[in-house]
């Protein structure tokens, strides 16, 4: 049996949603967005999970994405929880916070950025037939509601995983991962 506060007498919970907020300086989306010519970004829009949000930025990491950009309400933030998930990429990859994804979607635009959004349906495109060289930004949904109507209307371009199950829809983490590491690809023009 685990270790019991002497106040509560109920033994600590290692795997406790979200854990203290970790404080952060916020850095700059217009100083990131002048950094590079072929910006690599990740938008989560709405990402509720703290191990869900530690995945993805310990794979945005992985994949050499400059930024990753969420929301300031209805998202997670980082944590202590997200930080011990992310294995140390909550420190290395810039975090973004942002009062209104569609119009942070559209200032990228502005700047060149390619939108990528991700959706289920038959009506989007199959994630392996889309350029993901240039500047490009990835967007992915929360879970289980996946992009909002306005963010997914925002974006360039709708993609999807193709399913070839009986499931048909990836953890917003796992699908981070098969889309950065596809972008990666070709980015570094492998397999062509």
């Amino acid at each position: 049996m685990g270790r019991r506060s002497k106040r509560s007498g109920a033994r600590d919970n290692r795997h406790a949603q979200g854990g203290g907020f970790v404080e952060r300086k916020q850095p700059d989306l217009d100083t990131i967005l002048s950094s590079s010519e072929n910006i690599f970004l990740l938008v989560l829009d709405g990402v509720q999970d703290p191990h869900n949000l530690g995945a993805c930025l310990r794979t945005a990491d992985g994949a050499g994405v400059d930024a990753v950009i969420a929301p300031r309400n209805r998202a997670v933030a980082i944590t202590e929880t997200v930080s011990r998930i992310s294995c140390g990429a909550a420190d290395s990859v810039a975090f973004v916070r942002v009062v209104n994804i569609a119009r942070t979607l559209e200032k990228l635009r502005e700047h060149g950025v390619k939108l990528v959004g991700t959706a289920d349906g038959a009506e989007s495109t199959s994630l392996y037939e889309v350029d993901f060289t240039g500047a490009i930004a990835l967007v992915m949904g929360a879970e289980g509601q996946g992009i909002r109507r306005l963010t997914q209307e925002t974006c360039d371009q709708v993609v999807r995983i193709p399913m070839l199950g009986k499931v048909d829809c990836l953890n917003v983490s796992v699908a981070t991962g098969v889309c950065l590491y596809e972008a990666l690809r070709q980015r570094t023009g492998q397999g062509k």
